[in-house]
């Protein structure tokens, strides 16, 4: 049996720059971190006493004996892609999916980190982060960017640059009194909405200049905001300036990012007393994040009574094996 714990990654800055059709012309860079939330995959292989060769249990539970009839197209194409056979695979999450926190990515990352693990394998973060893009956006044809396999893989708090020939990930260097300032600063709330991140995607996809430019800045707003994070001269309250700046240049990138009822939650917000914040995510619902100063901290979460609070602290582990224990396995085809 293998257990897997993967985090869930919270993305500041440069999102949407790390989708291959924009940076393999432009080039890309995002901002990110994992945080203490995470996703547990627990496989095994199915003892052979049931009329069914596969046991998946995530929000809804399948029974299946081929391939074709799996219906979760993420674990149908890693069954494939890694060529696995009579599993019992259950599903678990600190938080809900479809919520803006890459929490498919974090899914596809842990999945395959489990099965290389019962097949008796291991893979470092880069192979682990390069075969969930290649799940994700080849074989299950989603749209969407790379960091948020990245962010699963290596965990940590990160810049990442995308360019045509890959990508590199740089850790971001801040003293812990500034790291844990920071974490402070920060308050999530759950908005209730859910939503696809690659329907939001294609609702949004680019075409115009107009849409690449704005991309270019909010590219560009990963250079400042690194700069306020590693700089100890520079007002870390200039971090939540800069959300405010990105989260209205992304509303801007298209009609699905927002909706009005996010607008409304946003300014209660802001006139509450944070200094910027943004909707994780692709948009369309999931978790608000603000920069609150803590003598502001109460009046904002009043603001927010109606919203779930989400406390959190960054992590910096990215994906685990938590549980080992190899089990032989023998084909069913050479018994």
């Amino acid at each position: 049996m293998i257990i897997t714990k993967t985090p869930f990654r919270m993305s500041f800055f440069g999102g949407g720059t790390d989708s291959e059709s924009f940076f393999k012309e432009n080039s890309g860079a995002v901002l990110s971190t994992t945080f203490d939330k995470y996703c547990y995959v627990t496989v095994r292989h199915l003892p052979r006493f049931f009329d069914y060769k596969t046991h998946l249990t995530y929000s809804k539970m399948e029974y299946t004996n081929t391939y074709d009839e799996i219906e979760h197209p993420l674990i149908r194409n890693a069954m494939k892609m890694l060529d696995m056979h009579e599993l019992r695979l259950t599903y678990d999450s600190d938080l809900p999916a479809r919520s803006g926190l890459g929490t498919s990515s974090s899914f596809a990352v842990g999945m395959l980190n489990a099965f290389y693990a019962l097949k008796g394998k291991y893979a470092d973060k880069k192979k682990l982060a390069d075969d969930a893009i290649y799940l994700e956006r080849v074989l299950c044809c989603e749209v969407g960017g790379w960091q948020d396999q990245i962010a699963a893989s290596y965990g940590g708090f990160n810049r990442i640059n995308f360019s045509a020939d890959g990508y590199e990930i740089l850790p971001i260097i801040i003293s812990p009194e500034r790291k844990k300032q920071l974490n402070k600063n920060l308050l999530m709330f759950f908005t209730g909405f859910v939503r696809f991140s690659s329907e939001v995607q294609k609702a949004n996809a680019f075409a115009d200049r107009d849409k690449i430019s704005i991309l270019s800045e909010m590219r560009d707003l990963v250079d400042e905001a690194e700069d306020v994070l590693t700089d100890k001269t520079k007002a870390l309250d200039e971090f939540g300036r800069l959300l405010d700046h990105t989260w209205k240049l992304k509303r801007r990138t298209g009609k699905a990012v927002s909706m009005e009822s996010i607008d409304i939650l946003y300014e209660k917000g802001i006139n509450a007393g944070a200094l910027g914040g943004k909707l994780l995510g692709a948009g369309g619902g999931g978790f608000l994040i603000f920069y609150v100063q803590p003598e502001k901290q109460k009046a904002v979460k009043e603001a927010m009574k109606d919203l779930l609070y989400i406390p959190f602290e960054f992590e910096t582990g990215g994906t685990t094996v938590v549980h080992y224990t190899p089990e032989s396995y023998i084909p069913a085809e050479d018994l």
